[in-house]
């Protein structure tokens, strides 16, 4: 899934003090015993969960993919579904309340972390053996493994192919590529040569760093000369009409009902689209890498959901025992099957480029992808904020590209 914005700022003191009153409630209604073993006057020891997967098919598989392992590790596990989960845990976490089991998106696990709420994984007895490198690192804070995910995202270059075949063009693998191409394929107002969804949101940052890290940009420094030309280049495919300026305020779902239906030649998005584009009836497009500048590589920012535990004394092995388990090969492959997402777990990887083609170009560039925490951790969303502020700001022209980065790195560095 797409990473979403979860940056809001923590509740006053007193109302947190409330709150975690009630979290506490909540969570002795999820089945924790209370006691540091978590095992019951049976025997039975019950991990609780939470995560915020509440349509289908997660909805349904999640619980089953936990009782399988659940099963194979000798506990229950009691699952608890919240919709706005990074500002529950952030509230939990100040009462060391967290669950045993947590699934969160990937760029929230640093500012968890900080808190001492989380379980180090590592010490707790779980190996990373198979997993891509810059997965495993993504899920680190200060040295110390924190998250594992099952399955990574990252976004590319959907292209139409019967108008790139109309217009006897090639898909693009440089910017100037991209420029060309998208100014062809665009028809006025009817026909867009490209679409992307940059909105005042993480999703928005999301979707800019493809092209910012594509350029060799760092987050420590966003008006470095790379970042500038980064945003440039979108300023450019929207000044000229080749992107319409629907762009500042549209989602990534927006973003794939225009290409599927036609009314964009191009458009900038994740794997997570693709039984969307089925469901439309579209059958008529390819997948490329997001192109980077000449001579650069394309790469992106690391999407997708990461299991982490709460530091909750002997339980946090078991908890550990269980991310194991749903992290293993087989459980990865399935759960990518079902998210479209690409398993951390290389054999599996490889296993889903042949079972699903479509996904060869998400599994062949994943390896290139960052973690939007790896550079500045738990500081990483108030840099994504200052992002997303300047590619507004940029892409409306209120404000030069320079400009506009220029701003958001003193706003980000106060």
């Amino acid at each position: 899934m797409s990473a979403s914005a979860r940056h809001r700022r923590l509740r006053s003191l007193t109302a947190l003090s409330t709150l975690m009153a009630v979290s506490t409630a909540v969570l002795a209604g999820c089945g924790d015993s209370g006691s540091s073993s978590g095992e019951s006057a049976d025997g039975t020891i019950t991990l609780t969960e939470m995560d915020y997967y509440n349509t289908e098919p997660l909805l349904s598989a999640l619980p089953k993919q936990l009782k399988a392992c659940g099963d194979a590790v000798g506990v229950t596990i009691k699952r608890q579904v919240v919709p706005d989960l990074r500002t529950k845990l952030m509230q939990l976490a100040g009462s060391r309340a967290i669950p045993d089991l947590v699934l969160l998106d990937n760029p929230d696990l640093q500012q968890l972390a900080a808190t001492g709420a989380l379980a180090d994984l590592g010490a707790a007895g779980l190996t990373t053996d198979g997993l891509q490198p810059n997965i495993v690192e993504a899920g680190k804070y200060e040295g110390k493994l924190y998250g594992v995910a099952p399955g990574v995202n990252q976004l590319a270059l959907y292209y139409n192919t019967a108008m790139f075949e109309e217009a006897g063009l090639e898909p693009p693998t440089t910017w100037d590529e991209l420029k060309a191409a998208a100014e062809e394929l665009t028809q006025g107002d009817d026909v867009h040569g490209i679409g992307f969804a940059v909105p005042a949101t993480e999703e928005g940052s999301f979707q800019f760093e493809s092209f910012f890290f594509s350029a060799g940009a760092s987050l420590k420094k966003l008006d470095s000369p790379q970042s500038v030309s980064a945003l440039q280049l979108l300023d450019d495919l929207v000044t000229d009409g080749s992107a319409p300026k629907d762009v500042l305020s549209w989602t990534q779902a927006n973003v794939e009902e225009q290409f599927a239906g036609g009314t964009l030649a191009m458009m900038v998005n994740g794997p997570w689209q693709l039984p969307q584009l089925a469901k439309a009836g579209m059958k008529d497009f390819g997948v490329v890498p997001v192109p980077p500048p000449a001579g650069g590589t394309s790469s992106g920012a690391l999407g997708g959901e990461v299991w982490a535990a709460g530091n909750n004394g002997e339980k946090a092995r078991k908890a550990a025992d269980v991310i194991k388990c749903m992290v293993a090969k087989d459980k990865s492959l399935a759960w990518s099957k079902l998210t479209n997402y690409v398993p951390s777990d290389t054999a599996a990887a490889t296993q889903l480029a042949d079972d699903v083609p479509a996904m060869k170009t998400f599994v062949d560039t994943i390896g290139n992808a960052k973690g939007r925490t790896a550079e500045l951790g738990a500081d990483y969303p108030k840099y994504s904020q200052a992002l997303w502020t300047a590619v507004q700001s940029a892409l409306s022209g209120e404000q030069t590209p320079g400009e506009a980065l220029a701003d958001a790195q003193r706003q980000a560095t106060r």
